[in-house]
């Protein structure tokens, strides 16, 4: 079970970004997201590109970045997932991160996390197709979802300027009220989750 339950703000986010491209742009709207954030959220990365290809043989002597993956996300108070999407589905290295943070059995860190789950794409549907394939994923990982609002962005070349803040207004207001309805979201699931000793939080 993880050990994080309800406390006072700011509540500690893991930002993974679903792409290891340096140029990614949901990287960038990653980073456009965290400028948005309520004062309530402290957004971080949590990187992913060191992960080597999960091995079941290797549950007894994870390798070190793995162990730091899965030290990260559970020192987070919850989880914001930035992806594109790979032919029709998530990337590779995204699933490959979430497998080693997910195992081995009885160690998911992924448990319990509130998680928001955005995407841009230069296609009009946006990631969808990848968003509901992780949401299926999260489900199995015993992870709460925001499920609304759903965002499914498409990359324009005037939604984000040079340092990576929205520049479209209407987006910016839409990315602003999404962060913030997964601010009340990481409330409400933090404020019901079983603390360690098996109670639950007021």
């Amino acid at each position: 079970m993880a050990d994080t339950y309800h406390h006072e703000p700011p509540y500690t986010i893991g930002v993974i970004c679903g792409s290891i491209a340096a140029s990614s742009i949901n990287r960038r709207l990653a980073n456009a997201l965290i400028k948005l954030a309520p004062e309530s959220l402290e957004l971080s990365f949590i990187e992913i590109d060191t992960l080597a290809l999960y091995d079941r043989e290797r549950d007894d002597d994870y390798p070190p970045e793995a162990v730091a993956l899965k030290q990260s996300i559970s020192a987070a108070d919850g989880i914001l997932i930035v992806t594109p999407e790979y032919n029709r589905s998530i990337p590779g290295a995204l699933k490959n991160a979430i497998d080693w943070a997910s195992r081995p059995y009885g160690e998911n860190a992924l448990s319990h996390k509130p998680v928001g789950i955005i995407g841009t794409s230069p296609g009009a549907i946006g990631t969808a197709v990848a968003q509901q394939h992780l949401k299926s994923i999260m489900s199995f990982c015993n992870a709460p979802i925001m499920n609304e609002i759903e965002a499914y962005i498409q990359f324009t070349d005037d939604l984000l300027d040079d340092d990576d803040s929205v520049a479209n207004e209407s987006s910016k207001e839409f990315l602003t009220t999404w962060m913030q309805t997964y601010d009340e979201f990481v409330r409400r699931v933090l404020t019901v989750i079983p603390k360690p000793d098996g109670s639950t939080a007021a």
